[in-house]
């Protein structure tokens, strides 16, 4: 089925040269209007920014403008292509900013030969954008980076592989949770893989309050404990990981994936795609009602009827022609469009633990089952929803250039979101995107 959808995509792209442009958004209806919007009558708004650089997130369109910047080190599947081929992937992420946020995203690949150059080259970039979301760049250096632009620069960086796909989860497993009526700080959670999802998603759980000793992790040697014999070369060359296995496991489990199931309320699983990762009578070794999210893509590392008669509760994978689809692109438009709303410096954990409680919350409002832990990326309310949430937290985190009402970020959130859409509606409408 994979090999029709290469086909098409690659007939489309050639045919559309690309999937976005920019268009003005100002009245243009003679030539005098250039006297307004740019020589002479820009000299003003530019003598002005000069004088309070902030006023450049009032008086262009910097607040409402981020950068997806990848390597091309690590671009979905398909590993380490290049800046180049990452484009069209960075240009889909924009593409998928736009409509679902109202978020102006511009793709830039960018070709360096280290995390310092990447850092260096990226807080170049900061008075031409309001944010960044940092995409498709291999772990470990995904997390140095992260780190680091985080603490140096004034406007929100995110890494959508890590704090995405973690938002995501966390929002997914709070519902699933209430199915099984378990709690978070009492589950024991095993976590199967160990790249930029789930050191992320463990770290943005033990923010939500599931405990760190009720957690394993398994990466391709094993189960990480504090007595593995890699422990002083993790130190060294992954940090974030090696802190984990000093957190985690309380109970100094070894063994495989296998022995990492036993006896545990929650697998989380974003590791090699399957089938056959997770075996069902794994999963029949698990707590009374498991959960299982299966996330590895294009195919799961267990099938969710394999899951189910394993004895899964609530299965959930990382697609959308099975239920509970746990997809970074229900988090990734609001949170930005939360943080731009608000003209955020940052997106901390907790911003992104408040954006996974109002996913979820959104989703328990319509009615959860075993088959709906999660909205969809068609209900644009989620969106709005999370968005507020996310600037009300950077607000009360003191995290905010611009204070505004719950109603005032509704307004925004919602203008934004569904201006978007109805503006591509109008083009297709007039005939100016061929469908």
């Amino acid at each position: 089925m994979s090999e029709g959808w290469y086909e098409i995509s690659l007939k489309m792209h050639r045919k559309y040269g690309g999937k976005i442009e920019v268009l003005p958004k100002v009245p243009i209806s003679s030539l005098k209007d250039f006297a307004v919007w740019y020589t002479p009558g820009v000299a003003e708004p530019s003598r002005s920014i000069s004088k309070d650089p902030d006023l450049s997130f009032e008086l262009t369109s910097r607040w409402n403008t981020i950068a997806v910047v990848t390597d091309g080190t690590r671009v979905l599947g398909l590993g380490n292509i290049g800046p180049e081929a990452s484009y069209p992937v960075m240009e889909g992420k924009s593409m998928i900013f736009k409509y679902l946020g109202g978020v102006d995203a511009i793709p830039l690949p960018i070709r360096v030969s280290n995390a310092d150059e990447f850092i260096d080259t990226v807080k170049r970039l900061e008075p031409a954008f309001g944010g960044i979301n940092l995409e498709d760049i291999e772990s470990p250096k995904c997390f140095h980076i992260l780190d680091r632009l985080r603490k140096e620069m004034q406007i929100p960086v995110w890494h959508d592989d890590q704090q995405g796909t973690a938002t995501a989860i966390l929002a997914g497993l709070i519902n699933a949770l209430k199915l099984v009526n378990k709690k978070l700080n009492d589950v024991t959670v095993t976590l199967i893989g160990a790249g930029a999802a789930n050191i992320a998603a463990a770290r943005l759980l033990i923010r939500a309050e599931v405990k760190p000793g009720n957690m394993i992790l398994v990466d391709r040697v094993g189960i990480l404990n504090s007595y593995r014999e890699d422990m002083d070369r993790m130190m060294f060359e992954n940090k974030w990981k090696y802190e984990l296995a000093l957190q985690t496991n309380s109970e100094n489990r070894t063994g495989g994936i296998e022995e990492a199931m036993r006896g545990v309320d929650v697998v989380i699983a974003t590791s090699t795609p399957g089938p056959g990762v997770i075996k069902k009578e794994w999963v029949a070794k698990m707590n009374k009602d498991p959960v299982v999210f299966a996330l590895a893509n294009p195919v799961p590392e267990i099938w969710p009827h394999e899951a189910k008669e394993g004895g899964a509760k609530v299965v959930a994978t990382g697609r959308s022609d099975f239920p509970n689809q746990v997809n970074n692109s229900l988090v990734f438009p609001a949170v930005f469009r939360g943080v731009l709303d608000v003209r955020g410096r940052t997106i901390t954990d907790d911003m992104a633990v408040a954006a996974a409680r109002a996913l979820a919350a959104y989703a328990e409002e319509k009615g959860l089952n075993e088959d709906y832990i999660l909205p969809t990326m068609e209900e644009t309310g989620a969106y709005i929803r999370t968005a507020v949430a996310v600037g009300e937290k950077a607000m009360e985190l003191g995290l905010a250039r611009v204070s505004r009402t719950r109603e005032e970020l509704q307004a925004s959130a919602a203008k934004a979101i569904t201006s978007s859409k109805a503006k591509y509606e109008a083009l297709v409408k007039a005939g100016l995107i061929e469908v």
